[in-house]
């Protein structure tokens, strides 16, 4: 009996206990849809987030690209103005700053040496310190001005350039305001290249060509210097003849005309050879020969008579033109002076006469016709004398 009685007990308790069990299961069931859910929610926010993030790297990678597209169309730009990318660039690459211009030179000082200017940048912002000054920019500014472009590629001592007058030449004589040509050989020169002098002047580095010669072109400036010993300096503001030289050598000389001549008087020719900017040509090393040539002349006989180079007679053979008259008067001297001494003809009109008589005869009249061959002599020479002599006292 006891025992069917904890039997009939258990048979009510079970049943609760099921209902329990199955009820837990049931809320755990809720609580894992609900977790699901919830699970389901952060996944969903989880994924948006990563999107919004992904959108953001890929926007920036796109900004990223557009930037590096425009540096690209830059650089590119920068390259078809012959300069390369580093030139758009306002910051000094490392690579080219010139640490020697941080000394002064007086490591080792000579007698009388002074010191240089120093720089750990290039001298970049140089013009910076004469702020009274303006930038150069490109123009010929008159009262003065600082550029700040770089000297450029320095000519080697094999390509240093040379040059010599071929016409007028030292000492030769022109016709008064009558046309001539001057002409000039060079060497080491690539000519016939210049740039806008309004715009462009001193304005880019000086550079070479394949050959290593200067890119550039020359000048002729003709300069009234008053005799041919003259030793006063002259005002490079007064000239009498100046041009740029623009068309390339032919044959490896350069000319150019001038048109209306030059009045009476003794002038010096020379040579401005420089770069394509118009800037003095550049070349390695200080102890070189002159780049440039000078010559002497004169215009209508001034100053023959101081002359150095050959006075009249080299004039008249330098300028055939315009002495051509006085050459062949000169030139018919000499026969005169030779004829007088192939006077035979006397002696021969004396040996007419009897033999022994015309020996006498002929030395007692041959003293008459010497006297006229000295004054043809003389004559002469003084033409040739007096005509140096005016022109000197003229001048």
């Amino acid at each position: 009996m006891k025992f069917s009685a904890a039997f009939i007990s258990l048979l009510f308790v079970i049943p609760l206990l099921v209902a329990d069990v199955d009820a837990a299961a049931a809320r755990g069931r809720g609580r894992g849809r609900k977790n699901n859910g919830a699970a389901k929610k952060a996944t969903g926010v989880g994924a948006a987030a990563a999107a919004a993030n992904s959108t953001a790297v890929n926007n920036s990678a796109a900004n990223s690209t557009a930037v590096n597209n425009a540096a690209s169309n830059s650089t590119a730009a920068a390259g078809n103005n012959n300069a390369g990318g580093e030139q758009a660039s306002l910051t000094l690459d490392p690579k080219v700053i010139a640490t020697g211009f941080e000394q002064n030179g007086q490591q080792v000082p000579t007698a009388g040496q002074v010191a240089s200017l120093t720089s750990s940048n290039n001298f970049i912002n140089f013009c910076l310190t004469v702020p009274n000054l303006p930038i150069t920019n490109g123009q010929q500014i008159k009262t003065g001005s600082c550029n700040p472009a770089p000297m450029g590629i320095i000519a080697a001592t094999t390509n240093m350039p040379s040059a010599k007058f071929t016409s007028p030449t030292n000492g030769q004589n022109l016709q008064p305001n009558t046309a001539f040509t001057i002409s000039m050989a060079v060497n080491h020169l690539d000519t016939g290249n210049f740039v806008n002098a309004e715009s462009n002047y001193y304005s880019a580095p000086q550079q070479v060509n394949g050959a290593g010669d200067i890119i550039g072109h020359t000048h002729f400036t003709v300069t009234s210097v008053g005799s041919f010993t003259s030793t006063t300096p002259e005002d490079p503001n007064t000239f009498a003849f100046f041009k740029g030289v623009n068309g390339a050598a032919v044959n490896g000389v350069v000319s150019e005309p001038v048109t209306a001549g030059l009045p009476a008087g003794v002038y010096r020719v020379c040579s401005i050879n420089t770069d394509a900017n118009h800037a003095p040509c550049l070349v390695a090393v200080a102890q070189h020969g002159t780049l440039d040539d000078c010559v002497y002349f004169s215009v209508g006989g001034a100053g023959s008579g101081g002359n150095p180079f050959g006075g009249a007679a080299n004039s008249t053979a330098a300028a055939a033109n315009s002495t051509a008259a006085a050459g062949n008067s000169t030139a018919a001297a000499p026969p005169a002076a030779a004829s007088a001494p192939a006077k035979a003809a006397p002696p021969a009109a004396g040996n007419g006469k009897a033999a022994p008589a015309p020996a006498p005869p002929a030395k007692g009249k041959a003293a008459p016709p010497p006297a006229p061959a000295p004054p043809a002599k003389g004559k002469v020479g003084k033409r040739s004398v007096d005509g140096q002599s005016r022109l000197g006292r003229d001048y």
